[in-house]
Parts: C-alpha cells; sequence; structure tokens
C-alpha cells in the first residue's frame, strides 16, 4: 500500500475511534473523499480494510457503515476476550524472554508518557493514547508466541474500541486509575506471574464493561437510539 493509501487509511481509522460518526452511520466514500483530498477508490479501498478489523460494517447494496453497538454482544465480546487473553498470559509468563521485557517496558513507557485525554476536549481519549494503549496490550500477548492469539486478541480489541469511545465522557471512566491498572500489568508481566497477569488482565477489561453499562455509551438520543 502507498504511503498515501496508509495514511487515508490511518485518517479514516482515527476519525471512527474520535466518533466523528455515530454508531449506525452510513459512510460515504464521496463525502470522505472531500473530506480526505482523495480519490473514492482509495476511500473504499480503506473503508474494505477496515471492515475486517470490526471498525466498518459493510452491507450488500447499501454500502459501508459505523457498527452498531449493542451491550449484550460487548458483554460476549468482553468474556471472549477474557479467556483469550488469560490463556496468552499464561503462555506469555511461560515463553517470555529479555527482549519480550524489553520490549513490553517500553511499550508501557511509551504508553505513560502521553496523555489520555486530549487536551483541547477532556471528554475524548487521545487517538495517539489509544495506539499506545493497544500496542502495549499487544505486547503483552505477544510473549505468547502465538499469532494465532495475538490476531485473535487484536480482533476482539478492535471490536471494543467504539464502545470505549462513546463511553469515555462518562465519570466513570474518568474516575478511573488506569494507569495504576497498567503498571500493575507490568510488573505481573515482568515477574512471569502468568495467573496473576491474567487475572490483572480480566479485572483491567471487566472494569470497562462496568463504565460502558454504566454510562449507556453517552450517545445523543436525537442520533442514535440502537443501543440495547
Amino acid at each position: 500500500m502507498s504511503s498515501g493509501r496508509s495514511r487515508t487509511l490511518e485518517s479514516v481509522r482515527q476519525g471512527i475511534l474520535h466518533g466523528d460518526w455515530f454508531p449506525g452511520q452510513r459512510l460515504q466514500p464521496m463525502d470522505l473523499a472531500k473530506r480526505f483530498e482523495t480519490s473514492t477508490t482509495v476511500i473504499r479501498e480503506a473503508l474494505s480494510l477496515l471492515v475486517g478489523d470490526g471498525l466498518v460494517v459493510a452491507r450488500p447494496n447499501q454500502g459501508f457503515f459505523v457498527p452498531d453497538l449493542n451491550l449484550r454482544e460487548l458483554r460476549d465480546i468482553t468474556e471472549l476476550r477474557c479467556r483469550t487473553e488469560e490463556l496468552g498470559a499464561q503462555l506469555a509468563a511461560e515463553r517470555g524472554d529479555l527482549d519480550w521485557e524489553a520490549e513490553l517496558t517500553g511499550a508501557h513507557h511509551r504508553l505513560v508518557r502521553i496523555p489520555r485525554r486530549l487536551a483541547e476536549d477532556p471528554a475524548r481519549i487521545n487517538p495517539e493514547w489509544s495506539l499506545a494503549h493497544h500496542a502495549f496490550h499487544q505486547t503483552i500477548i505477544a510473549g505468547s508466541g502465538s499469532q494465532q492469539i495475538v490476531q485473535v486478541a487484536a480482533n476482539l480489541s478492535y471490536a471494543t474500541v467504539l464502545y470505549r469511545c462513546w463511553a469515555a465522557p462518562h465519570t466513570g471512566a474518568a474516575g478511573r486509575d488506569v494507569e495504576a491498572e497498567h503498571r500493575a500489568l507490568l510488573e505481573a508481566a515482568l515477574a512471569h506471574d502468568g495467573p496473576k497477569l491474567g487475572a490483572l488482565l480480566r479485572a483491567h477489561y471487566e472494569a470497562t464493561l462496568d463504565v460502558v453499562l454504566e454510562a449507556g455509551l453517552g450517545l445523543p438520543p436525537e442520533k442514535y437510539s440502537g443501543l440495547k
């Protein structure tokens, strides 16, 4: 993929993660092409790739849409993610080497140096932090040495991103000490304590689920009423 196509893909991705379009909203390739100053062909290519990440839904004869949000589905995704990463954590604790420890420490260092909230819009998560956050969690599981587990974990992570985006303005989200949670994850990983690492990952994800369920996702009812 050319650098221009890559930039467009990342711009559309970040727009979705930042909540520029509401859940269920149709993504018009012509409008996006104007916004990002590119062709509709490049936009369609980007949207097709984002379908694979779970950030876009393609409906036959209708086009591309931001995924609808369903809180029952989020519960199922969270449980599947917990079980997948508990296994990944155990394997990472057993197989992780010095290179993994160094990469994980570096990923955590980068995460803590990036502000979690946007200075100009504190109700929203900083997209750069989101990327670092995803990288940190993926690095934990990468220690397992299983590309299958890593890929499943990544797909499940992407599936929860929109929920976190719309729950971000809620006071419960702002009140969590996420930084302390990440420090505890790092320490358990470096100690190669698989059971503790798996338990901390589950607690981390279930805390996010609780915030989302309490928040109701912060969606204006006049814009979107499809939550269940």
